[in-house]
Formats: C-alpha cells, structure tokens, sequence
C-alpha cells in the first residue's frame, strides 16, 4: 500500500514522506529519486508510454492504459482517472521542458483536473540541471532513467549542464564516482544531491530563489519560469500569502513573483488608505520594517504626521506606511546599485499611477531623487497630477528635511490608523477601528477594544491575527466550515465542509462549526481543500466549544 503525507508546500511544490508499505523501501522523503521498479515491478513492460505530449485524444486513448499496480498515466488530451492520494505518471514530460511556450498550457491542463493530494511523477527526465524546474513545476517523484541515459553517451552530469566525460578528470567533483572515475555513480550521486538540495529549499520555502539562480544556465528554463509567472491566476491560487525568511528580489523576474505581484493587486483592489489630502512619496531603506531606519525616523520627525506616506520601491512598488509590516514589504532585499532600468521603472510607475488615480489627494510631495523620482514623475505624468518637489538629491539632508517640514506648515494632522490599512488589505473589508487602542513595542502590536485584545501583529509575517473578537469584527470572509465534530487539534481535509475561495496557504482563518469555533492558520488554498481527501488543511491556535 502506498501513501503520500504532503508536509510542504511551496507554490506548485510539494515536499513530504512517500510510504510504500510492505515494500523494499517503506518511507522516503520526497522530491525523491527512486529505482521505481522496486516500487511498480511491472511498469517495464508497460506499453503505450511513448505517446507525444501533443497527440490528439483519438491517438491516445488508443494507446495509453494503466496496468495494475502502476502510477496512474496523465496526458492533457484524457480525461483524469486520477484518485487523492494516487501516483500520477506524466510520460515524455521532457518534450515539454523544450516547447516553453506550450508547457504551462500542458501543465495547467493536467493541474486542473487532478486532485491536489497526488504524487506527480516524471519518468525518463530528470538530470541535475532540470531538477529545479520540475519541482517548481510539481513534480516530486523521478527514477534514474535520464543520467544513466547521458553516462551511456558519455556525458559529465552537473546542475549546470552536461559536459563532455573528459570533464570528470577535472576536479569538479570529488564524490565517489569520480574519485574511481565511474561516470554512472557520479551522475546518479548529482541526481540524488540536486533533488535533496531541492527538497531542502522546499522546506524553507526558498524554492523560487533556487530557481531564479539555476535556470539562468538553460534559455528554456528561464522562459518556463517567465511563461510561469505569466500565468498569475493559475499560480497565485497555490502560492503561500508569506514566507519564511527573506524574500530575495535579485532578478528581473523578481518583479513578476507572484508575492510581489499579489501585493499590488491587493494594495490597488482592497487597501483602504487614511482620510489624508496630502501625500508624500519617500524612498524605501535597507532596513525593514522602514519605521525602524534612521532615514525614516527623520522623514517622519519632518512630516509630524501632517501626510499621508508612502514608499516608493523596487520591487514592490508603492508601500503604503500602513502596510510596511505585511509580507512581503518587511522580508524583501534587493541590489542596490542605484540604477533603475526601464522596465523596472514602468511596471513601479504604473503601480503609483493607478493608486493616485484611485486615491485623490489634494497635494503629492515627492520627496526622492534618481530612479524613484523618475518613476514618480511618470506616474504623475499618467494621471494628470503636479508634484511638488521639496528635494531633488540627497532626501535625508538637512536641507531636504528642513524643506520637506516647512512644505507642510499649513496641513492637519493625518489620523494613524496603521490597523485599519493592514484590515483592509488583508481580509478585504472597512469598517470603523474607533475606540481601539494599540500596546506593545514596534513592530510586535497588539490592539483591543473594551480591555479586550482583538488583534496582534504577527511579527514573522507582519499578518494580524485576530482573536474570536476579533473575528466578530470582520463581516464575512475567511471563514472555513467544518461537519458536526470538535476539533481535538488542527482541522483535517475530510472535515472541512466549505471554505471562502480567497483563502491561500498561511492566511489566518475562522473556523465554523456546529460544535466548536477555532482560530488558526490555513495550511492550504481553499481550492486544495476542496480538491483534496487528506492532509491538514487549518493548523489550528485556539478552540471555543459552541454551547449547545
């Protein structure tokens, strides 16, 4: 009997622990490479393998069957026999990593109509310098059919490419197989290394940085990631709302990330800024959350919240101060080389654009200088409004400060309503935060009303996390029903009767139930728990029992 227990996820990724009872392998951690004939015997001598990708439907269900005890076969012209908790084979998928233009489509397709709980299966394909993107892509399962492929053609396997045999002699790599120069071992070892070091990015969700920096060394890898990106409806619904650790924007793609592009559709859609006529764009800082750098303080000493601010940056793009603490605005980092090219300047300028446009203010400060204040002048440029500039160079100068403060002599003070902005942003609603008041040191907050907490700032991934007064604040959304049972721990898959679809992986959620409600954290998209049989889907903080 075979099980699959999915422990991560990173976006399309998956990372967990394939059991086959009774076999000769009983548990491995997957990504993993396997001699899959330990675990189907049979699949040998299966025919109807080599279909193309691209054969029409009448061609394939000619030849395409599944014999007993075999993955399950996908092809994007059948129908999905699949099952939850199946293997799903995708033979030939190696075409596809040469057809970019046609790989998403492909992947979508197969995506779409097979359970999100599945192990996904690439046979014949793997090699060291691939592996990165099929996982990303959501494979997780591989066999040793490719390396030994290129060791019979003479061919030195690393994540950078395929080298000639003679490349083995060179010093490269000193694991066992060049030490007695057997290309075969060192092949099948650069496999097994690649897909651990895979897994291990999976499990710090750091995934997409491992990409980013692999596939520069293959044109079709960089146009999949790209074609990938592209395709944000299809991925957002799989990407986590935040990561651990640092969000690295260290290339042009970065911009294209789906965290990066959720938080403008987010910041343009839900975010509801303070009543304020004054605006004033700042530069961002190295340090995060920016209230905490020196820079800001004396922006903010300067202003004495007479404006609005808001921070211009790459490759965010418009961070409003209310929001400076919600992944990803206070985990990202980015090259500081002081030059903006021109892509990177349009898609920030038409961030800021859109916003000024949503959003009137009666005056906007720009308050920059080099590429932000270039951006700024083109996004003014776009929605017909005038900047007043109270510096050019140097915005954290005396002179530049002193400016800036008198440019605001005649203006009120702007009412800072932090908790009111992340809300919107992150549950979509607007209502009053009057009579709240905020404890705590910046940036770990907690606000109640009445003397009671309702909401705290979760300072790994700047989210508010609300208690059950909280929720009782936030209208609708984010709620996942569960069937008539209390839970005893975190809230399984089979127990989830309905779930509010804007939910993603890591967003705080209320459960509702007949018996019990519970605050915690949804360890999957409300698609996958709909799409799903098996696995956690809320890890669960806090549980009150319904009175009856």
């Amino acid at each position: 009997m075979i099980r699959i227990d999915i422990r991560k996820r990173d976006g399309l990724a998956r990372a967990g622990i394939f059991t086959c009872e009774g076999g000769s392998i009983p548990q491995v951690p997957f990504p993993a490479v396997l001699e899959t004939d330990t675990v189907f015997p049979s699949l040998a001598t299966r025919g109807g393998t080599n279909v193309p990708i691209s054969a029409p439907a009448e061609f394939v269900k000619t030849y395409i069957s599944r014999g007993p005890d075999q993955p399950v076969a996908l092809h994007p012209a059948l129908e999905n026999p699949a099952q939850s908790g199946d293997i799903v084979m995708v033979a030939n998928w190696h075409t596809a990593l040469s057809n970019p233009r046609r790989y998403v489509g492909w992947l979508k397709n197969l995506k779409e109509k097979t359970p999100a709980d599945t192990l996904w299966y690439a046979p014949g394909t793997a090699l060291p310098s691939n592996a990165h993107i099929l996982c990303y892509s959501g494979f997780g399962l591989f066999d040793y059919i490719a390396v030994d492929l290129k060791s019979a053609q003479g061919l030195f396997c690393t994540p950078e490419g395929e080298f000639p045999a003679e490349a083995q002699k060179s010093g490269i790599c000193s694991c066992e197989g060049c030490k007695t120069g057997d290309l075969k071992v060192h092949n099948r070892r650069a496999l097994d290394g690649e897909v651990a070091l895979v897994r291990y990015f999976i499990g710090q969700s750091k995934l997409r940085e491992l990409v980013e920096a692999r596939c520069r060394m293959n044109a079709n890898h960089v146009a999949i990631m790209r074609h990938l990106d592209t395709d944000y409806t299809g991925t957002e619904l799989y990407a986590p709302v935040a990561r651990s650790g640092v969000m690295r924007a260290n290339s042009g793609e970065s911009m294209q990330r789906v965290e990066v592009r959720r938080f403008a559709e987010r910041l343009l859609t839900r975010y509801r800024p303070p009543t304020a006529t004054v605006a004033v764009l700042l530069p961002c800082s190295a340090k995060k959350p920016y209230s905490l750098s020196q820079s800001h303080r004396r922006f903010q000493m300067a202003i004495a919240g007479r404006a609005h601010e808001l921070i211009i940056t790459s490759p965010l793009g418009l961070v409003p101060r209310e929001l400076e603490c919600v992944y990803p605005a206070m985990h990202y980092d980015v090259p500081v080389t002081g030059y903006w090219d021109a892509e990177e300047c349009r898609y920030i300028s038409d961030i800021l654009a859109r916003y000024l446009t949503l959003h009137k203010y009666d005056r906007v400060i720009a308050h920059l200088e080099g590429g932000a204040l270039r951006v700024a002048e083109m996004a003014a440029e776009t929605c017909g409004i005038t900047l007043e500039y109270t510096c050019r160079e140097h915005p954290t100068g005396e002179a530049a400060l002193a400016q800036l403060s008198h440019s605001l002599d005649c203006e009120r003070r702007v009412k800072d309503d932090r908790l009111h902005g992340m809300l919107s942003y992150q549950f979509g609603c607007d209502f009053d935060t009057k009579g709240m008041l905020s404890r705590g040191h910046f940036p770990e907050l907690f606000y109640s009303k009445n003397n009671q907490q309702v909401f705290s700032i979760d300072t790994g991934n700047g989210l508010l996390r609300p208690t059950f007064e909280g929720w009782a604040l936030i209208p609708q959304g984010y709620r996942v029903t569960i069937s008539d049972f209390l839970p005893e721990g975190d809230v399984l898959v089979p127990g989830v009767v309905e779930a509010d679809p804007a939910i993603r992986d890591g967003d705080e959620v209320l459960v509702v139930g007949p018996k019990a409600t519970a605050t915690g954290r949804a360890a999957m998209s409300a698609a996958e728990m709909k799409n799903s049989k098996r696995g956690v889907a809320v890890r669960v903080r806090k549980i009150k029992k319904v009175a009856v």
